[in-house]
C-alpha cells in the first residue's frame, strides 16, 4: 500500500537541494552564493552526524525503535546516500560551471588542482609550503597489519600512495601507505596566491600538499593522493529518567565522547582508485555501508571563509535592521506597551528592542521579578548580561536552561553556572520532556503591594542576537492580563508546580492539540456548509501523522490550506486526499524560522505565533508556547505577511508530490515578489 506521507529525511534532502539551488542563482551577489553552497555542506555534514547515525545504530541492532525495524532503518540509509549521490552531481556542476567562472570574470582565478597552477607561481608555491605548512605535516604510515592513527571527526585528511625508488614492481615492500591530517587549524584552508596584473590567485591548502609531495616523502614516487575524512555520531542521548543533577553530569560526560562517537560516515575522492579505497577501507575497519562519495574538495562548508581578495567582488547590500519610531518617540517599550501590543520582526526590526526590554525591566524599580527561557543564546550574549544586572540590582530572576538543546549543551551550561554565581535562579532540563518555548515575563509591583502593569513576550526564535539577524522570526510583547498570567502558570509548572490551566496561551502537553484539533474541525465544517473554510500554516516542519491526517480531511471537506514550510514536510500534495492543499518553500537572505498560523473562521480570523512546528517531538515531547494575536492592527500585519510570502514569484517554490521544488515563476521578472525584500518594505512604509 502506498504511503500517505513523505518520509522525513527524504523530505529534508528535498529542502538542503533546495539550498543548494541558490548557489546556482546568477541574480544574487556571487559570494552569497558561495555562502548558500556551504550552508549546504555543513547542513549535510550535521544530517548524517545525527539523523543517519540514529538509522545506522537501529540498522545494526544498538538502538531499537518502535517506528523503525533494522532492515527499513538500512533501506532507508541506502535511499538517502543514492539521492546524496545525485545531488552532488548538480553540487560539482554549480561549482565547477557556475561559481568558478564567476570568480574568473571578476579577476578571482581559483586553482583547483596543482596542475593549473601558472609557472609564475611555482616558486611562491614552493616557498610557501615550506615556510608554512611543512613545519605542521605529520604523515602517519597505514598499515593493514598495525593499528593505524585515530581519524578525527569532521577533519580533512590527505591520504598518498607511493612507489619506493629503486624496488621492483613485484616486491611488496615497494607500495607505502600514509596519511596526514591538514593543519589548516595552523594554516588557512584556502591560500592567497601573488597577484598578477589585474587578476588575484587562491588554491586550497591540499593542493599546496599535493604540489611538494616530493618534499615530504624524498625517496618515492607518488602514485596518487586523495583526501579523506570521517563524520561520526554526535547524537547525545540523555537518560530520559534522570533527575537535574544526573541530566548535567550525562550531559558533560557525552560531551566529551562526541568526538570518538561511532562513524556514521566515511567520505572520500571519488577518483580514488577501487585499490586505494579498499586498502583504506581495511586498515581503518571501515563498514563499508558507510562510504559515501565525494569530489575532489571536501568540507566545502569552508567556503564561506573564501578569501576576497583586494574586495574584487562587492557584496550584496544587506537589509539594515529598522528601529522603530514610535518607541523612539515613547523612549519607552514599557510605556508603549501598556497602551498597545507590539509585534517585532527579525532581522528586520532591530533586536535591540528586546534588549532594551530587558533593560528597562532591569532599572525599573517596580520591577520585581524576570524569569526567561533559554534555548540556544549568543556567546557573550547581551541578553545574559541584562539578566545578570537584574540579579545584582536586586531583582529575583529566574532562568530555565534547556540542556538538551544540541549542540548548545556545552555553551548553555557555562552560560547557566555563569548566571548562576551572579544570583540568577536556574531551573534546568525537565526529565523526560525539552522546553523549546521562547518565553520572557517581567512582573511589576509597586511598594504598597499594589499590581502594576506586567509584561508578557513571546517569540518564533531565540533569545539570540546573533540569529536575529539571520532568522526571520517574530515576537510579541503584550500587557494583556490573561495571557500575563498564562505565562506565570507556565513557569510555574516549570518549576515542578502542579499542572495548570491555560485561558488564552496554547501550550504543549496541555491545550495546543485539543485547540488545534477544534480550529481545524471549525474550518471544516465551514466548508462543508458551503462556506468558506480556509488555514494558512507557516511553521519550520511538518511530520507529526495525525495532524496530516487532520489536514487531509480538512482538504477532502473542501478547505483551502497553504503551507508555509521551509524545511520537512511529511504532507503529500496533490493527491485525491490532498486535492486543496499547496505546499510553499520559500529559501532565501534570511533563514525562515517563524511559525504563525491563521485560521479564517468564518470571516472573524485568528492568528497565532509561537515556538513549535508540527513535529511529533514538538507537540508530544516538548514544552511549547504559542499565542493568540489580539490586536487586529497586528494580526492584518502577520495575515498581509503570509500573503506576501505566498505570493512570492522569485524565491518561493511548490514542493510537488515527488518532493521536487518547482519554481512558482521559472523566469521571473525584475518586478515579481520577492517575499522577504517585500515584507521589509511593508514594515518600513508602516514606519
Amino acid at each position: 500500500m502506498e504511503s500517505k506521507y513523505f518520509k522525513r529525511d527524504i523530505s529534508w534532502l528535498s529542502f538542503n537541494y533546495r539550498v543548494l539551488l541558490e548557489a546556482e542563482d546568477e541574480t544574487l551577489p556571487l559570494y552569497e552564493r558561495i555562502n548558500f553552497m556551504s550552508i549546504y555542506s555543513s547542513n549535510l555534514e550535521e544530517f548524517y552526524k545525527i539523523r543517519v547515525a540514529d538509522h545506522k545504530a537501529i540498522a545494526s541492532g544498538v538502538t531499537q525503535s518502535e517506528d523503525e525495524s533494522a532492515e527499513s532503518a538500512l533501506e532507508l540509509v541506502e535511499t538517502i546516500n543514492h539521492e546524496v549521490a545525485r545531488q552532488l552531481e548538480d553540487r560539482v556542476r554549480i561549482y565547477e560551471q557556475k561559481i568558478l567562472p564567476a570568480l574568473k570574470q571578476h579577476h578571482i582565478i581559483f586553482y583547483q588542482s596543482r596542475s593549473q597552477v601558472e609557472p609564475f607561481h611555482h616558486d611562491f608555491v614552493r616557498r610557501f609550503f615550506r615556510e608554512e605548512i611543512f613545519p605542521y605535516i605529520s604523515p602517519v604510515p597505514v598499515s593493514k597489519n598495525r593499528i593505524v592513527s585515530f581519524l578525527r571527526d569532521n577533519r580533512l585528511y590527505l591520504a598518498v600512495r607511493l612507489y619506493k625508488k629503486g624496488v621492483a614492481a613485484d616486491d611488496p615492500e615497494r607500495i607505502r601507505h600514509f596519511v596526514m591530517k591538514l593543519p589548516y587549524s595552523k594554516v588557512p584552508r584556502f591560500i592567497e596566491l601573488p597577484r598578477v596584473g589585474k587578476n588575484h590567485y587562491l588554491m586550497f591548502i591540499e593542493d599546496i600538499i599535493k604540489a611538494n609531495l616530493d618534499v615530504i616523502f624524498p625517496g618515492y614516487e607518488e602514485e596518487s593522493s586523495h583526501c579523506i575524512k570521517i563524520s561520526r555520531d554526535a547524537d547525545i542521548l540523555i537518560d530520559d529518567a534522570a533527575n537535574t543533577h544526573e541530566i548535567i553530569e550525562q550531559v558533560k560526560n557525552k560531551i566529551k565522547k562526541r568526538k570518538i562517537g561511532a562513524v556514521c560516515r566515511f567520505v572520500y575522492d571519488r577518483a580514488m582508485s577501487q585499490e586505494f579505497l579498499d586498502f583504506l577501507v581495511d586498515a581503518y575497519h571501515i563498514d563499508r555501508r558507510e562510504l559515501v562519495p565525494g569530489d575532489k574538495h571536501l568540507n566545502l562548508e569552508d567556503l564561506r571563509h573564501l578569501p576576497n581578495p583586494g574586495n574584487s567582488v562587492r557584496p550584496g547590500k544587506r537589509l539594515q535592521p529598522m528601529r522603530l519610531t514610535c518607541l523612539d518617540e515613547k523612549e519607552s517599550i514599557f510605556h508603549y506597551v501598556a497602551g498597545k501590543d507590539l509585534l517585532l520582526h527579525y532581522p528586520y526590526h532591530s533586536f535591540d528592542h528586546f534588549i532594551h526590554f530587558l533593560y528597562e525591566a532591569v532599572h525599573d524599580p517596580d520591577v520585581h521579578e524576570i524569569m526567561v527561557t533559554q534555548y540556544r543564546v549568543a556567546e557573550n550574549s547581551a541578553v545574559i548580561n541584562n539578566l545578570m544586572a537584574a540579579a545584582q540590582n536586586g531583582k529575583k530572576v529566574t532562568v530555565f536552561v534547556e540542556l538538551k538543546a544540541r549542540f548548545d549543551e556545552e555553551n548553555n551550561l557555562a552560560t547557566a553556572e555563569m548566571m548562576k554565581a551572579a544570583g540568577i535562579n536556574i531551573i534546568f532540563s525537565i526529565p523526560k520532556l525539552k522546553v523549546h518555548a521562547k518565553v520572557a515575563l517581567v512582573l511589576r509591583r509597586d511598594a504598597q503591594r499594589h499590581k502594576l502593569t506586567s509584561y508578557a513576550y513571546i517569540s518564533t526564535g531565540n533569545f539570540n542576537e546573533k540569529t536575529a539577524l539571520l532568522y526571520a522570526d517574530c515576537g510579541l510583547f503584550t500587557c494583556n492580563p490573561v495571557i500575563v498570567n498564562d505565562l506565570h502558570r507556565l513557569f510555574q509548572t516549570l518549576r515542578g508546580k502542579k499542572s495548570p490551566k491555560f485561558n488564552r496561551l496554547l501550550v504543549a502537553q496541555f491545550n495546543l492539540i485539543p485547540e488545534l484539533n477544534r480550529l481545524i474541525d471549525r474550518e471544516t465544517a465551514l466548508a462543508r456548509q458551503g462556506k468558506q473554510g480556509r488555514i494558512i500554516l507557516k511553521m519550520n516542519a511538518l511530520q507529526d501523522p495525525i495532524m496530516i491526517e487532520r489536514l487531509y480531511e480538512a482538504s477532502q471537506a473542501g478547505v483551502q490550506i497553504d503551507l508555509i514550510v521551509r524545511g520537512i514536510c511529511c504532507l503529500i500534495p496533490g493527491r485525491e486526499y490532498s486535492r486543496n492543499i499547496r505546499v510553499t518553500r520559500i529559501v532565501d537572505t534570511f533563514l525562515e524560522h517563524a511559525r504563525v498560523w491563521y485560521f479564517g473562521n468564518g470571516g472573524h480570523s485568528k492568528v497565532f505565533l509561537g515556538s513549535p512546528d508540527w513535529m511529533r517531538r514538538n507537540l508530544y515531547r516538548r514544552i511549547e508556547a504559542v499565542t493568540p494575536v489580539l490586536d487586529k492592527t497586528l494580526k492584518q500585519e502577520l495575515t498581509d505577511m503570509l500573503h506576501i510570502q505566498l505570493s512570492d514569484k522569485r524565491k518561493a517554490c511548490f514542493v510537488d508530490d515527488h518532493l521536487r521544488n518547482l519554481w512558482k515563476s521559472p523566469h521571473p521578472s525584475k518586478e515579481a515578489i520577492r517575499s522577504q525584500y517585500t515584507f521589509y518594505d511593508y514594515l518600513k512604509r508602516k514606519l
